[in-house]
């Protein structure tokens, strides 16, 4: 269903796609945690190139690489390879095209991962491309909610922060509209969700609100996914200072949410939320990350055919 597919964008994943990824992923966290040696992708060559800094996600992937038997190569920041001389990203593609057989990248462009799909034969995985999308968060999002939830469908999510130029939400709201979940957008407004995604989201049919409102969207809704304010996205500090700490969930906060509510952030965190929800039962978030792990093995094997 998915050999030799870009994973580019969430929006690009029917249904049946996605039930095939989140058994597979089900299949390898099983296969993880029984101790079993996986050889599926053994004789094979990942590259994961890197051009922002990353942890969870370049190390989710290459160690779900090693887990399936495959071996990795990888450029972990620009400084490190031809790029700092000035070489293309197409030119860098091509090369690195020619000895793996999936490339994984990250890039500060948007639609960065767009281009190296198309100038590479082998299978493309988007890591995040700038602002645009983040597609394997997205899974590992979907794969979480599933888990901690029992079921996808018919559940209200709050999406809260940075949602201009949070690539997770912008992907995960996709695969939210695809399982009919509300979705209420919490932000500043020099922050909202860009109202071209707003506007594509409500052509597919997806229920969205949008509102500064956080106490107020806690308390109708069964998740809430929680973004960092991005610093590094900012040309002018000012007025990252201006939404900074714009919203903080705190025990507090999450006592006065819908009772059962589970809380999630693609990480790393900053300052929104507070530690004192770390032993909430449905702080979800350190679960999340971990997930990512069987998402990508799941990914990686169904894309070469191996799964």
């Amino acid at each position: 269903m998915l050999k030799g597919k870009d994973i580019l964008s969430a929006a690009q994943f029917s249904l049946d796609e996605l039930n095939t990824i989140m058994n597979t992923a089900a299949h390898y966290e099983k296969r993880v945690k029984d101790g079993d040696v996986i050889r599926d992708l053994e004789g094979l060559l990942v590259a994961t190139l890197f051009f922002e800094p990353s942890t969870r996600t370049r190390l989710s992937f290459e160690a779900a690489a090693g887990r399936l038997g495959a071996q990795v190569i990888s450029v972990a920041e620009a400084g490190s390879s031809s790029a700092a001389k000035g070489e293309s990203l197409p030119d860098t593609v091509r090369t690195v095209d020619g000895y793996v057989d999936v490339i994984v990248i990250r890039h500060p462009a948007e639609g960065s991962a767009q281009v190296a799909a198309d100038y590479a034969r082998n299978p493309v995985i988007n890591a995040g491309d700038g602002a645009g999308q983040h597609p394997t968060q997205a899974l590992l999002d979907i794969y979480t909610i599933r888990k901690e939830k029992g079921a996808l469908g018919g559940q209200t999510v709050a999406f809260v922060g940075d949602l201009k130029f949070g690539r997770t939400v912008h992907s995960l709201a996709y695969l939210m509209a695809l399982y009919r979940n509300k979705m209420i957008f919490v932000s500043p407004p020099s922050l909202r969700m860009p109202a071209d995604i707003t506007a594509d989201l409500r052509a597919r049919g997806a229920t969205i609100e949008e509102t500064e409102d956080m106490e107020e969207a806690l308390a109708a809704s069964d998740i809430v996914y929680v973004t960092r304010i991005q610093k590094e996205r900012f040309d002018d500090l000012s007025e990252y200072e201006k939404v900074r700490g714009s919203y903080v969930i705190d025990r507090a906060a999450v006592e006065r949410a819908k009772p059962g509510i589970t809380v999630m952030h693609p990480l790393p965190r900053v300052d929104e939320i507070a530690s004192d929800v770390d032993d909430y039962e449905g702080a979800a978030y350190f679960r999340q990350a971990h997930n990512g792990l069987y998402v990508r093995m799941a990914l990686l094997a169904l894309i070469t055919g191996r799964a």
